[in-house]
């Protein structure tokens, strides 16, 4: 790992730190999408149709809406409205203590909110699991699902528990969900759909163009400033929102550093090494270390 001081003088002397969050940090935390917690709530879905994960089954053709919205419900109940499994967030949030920060994100599982950041802060580009929009869409706004999605899964037999865990025999769990439970839109009729990018139907709503705005006005106040873009397990599935704006920005902004916390990448960026701190170590490591956590 780099040397630990080198990175905690960057934040320390920084006037501002923007930080770009990808999947990487909710894999961090503990959100898996595959072995045992996929296996635990998915286990008649992968015995039916053999799926390996839980990002891959959501694209699978079910036989019905009904099937369709029970592995959705399950899928969007445990990662957004259950406990994040690890203090990956609420240590990033000690990290940032007393720095002006925003946060934007290409995750939708509400774990910014949920470890107690400040929303104002926040812009989630791509969507987020707790909404749901008009399939259509024929109007531009998202609804809360957390009630329906509740209903969904108890439908099936599931029991959501008050610390928010679900307890469920695998003997009395159905693969569906009851039919007057099919989420429609309250205006057209069509099928309700997960706020989530997948494509031009995708609603951006009044909420997400106000964090649009707070962070671009935040940049703007910040160009001339010791700024640092503290880029936290972005890959290159969707490099244009987040990493080629970082690198871009810090090579134009003459006091900014690019911090790049990532087990998958080695380099840094050309044009901008002597601005760059590159650490491929497991994010969760690299906060322990920065909080002094274990001394």
């Amino acid at each position: 790992m780099i040397n630990i001081n080198k990175l905690k003088e960057k934040i320390n002397e920084a006037d501002a730190i923007i930080v770009g969050a990808g999947a990487g940090l909710s894999t961090a935390a503990g959100f898996i999408y595959n072995g045992e917690r996929f296996e635990k709530y998915f286990f008649d879905f992968i015995q039916k149709y053999h799926m390996k994960d839980m990002y891959s089954g959501g694209f699978f053709p079910f036989e019905s809406n009904e099937e369709f919205w029970a592995y959705w419900s399950r899928y969007i109940y445990i990662n957004r409205y259950m406990d994040i499994p690890s203090s990956v967030y609420d240590d990033l949030l000690k990290v940032l203590k007393d720095k002006d920060y925003f946060v934007i994100t290409t995750n939708v599982d509400h774990c910014f909110q949920k470890a107690g950041f400040d929303h104002k802060r926040l812009f989630y580009t791509q969507g987020d699991y707790g909404l749901f929009q008009c399939s259509k869409p024929c109007h531009k706004k998202t609804y809360d699902n957390k009630e329906i999605i509740e209903k969904m899964l108890i439908s099936q037999g599931f029991i959501i528990n008050e610390d928010k865990t679900l307890s469920f025999n695998n003997n009395d769990i159905k693969m569906y969900i009851d039919k007057e439970l099919l989420p429609v839109c309250p205006i057209c009729g069509e099928q309700m759909t997960m706020n989530l990018r997948s494509d031009d139907a995708f609603v951006e709503d009044e909420g997400w163009h106000k964090a649009a705005d707070n962070y671009i006005q935040f940049l703007n106040r910040h160009s001339e400033l010791k700024t640092v873009f503290l880029e936290l397990g972005v890959g290159y599935n969707t490099p244009v929102i987040i990493k080629y704006p970082f690198i871009s920005m810090t090579n134009k902004w003459p006091k900014a550093t690019y911090i790049c916390i990532n087990p998958n990448e080695k380099y840094a960026p050309e044009g901008i090494e002597d601005k760059s701190i590159i650490i491929n170590d497991d994010i969760k490591d690299v906060f322990n270390a920065l909080l002094n956590k274990g001394n």
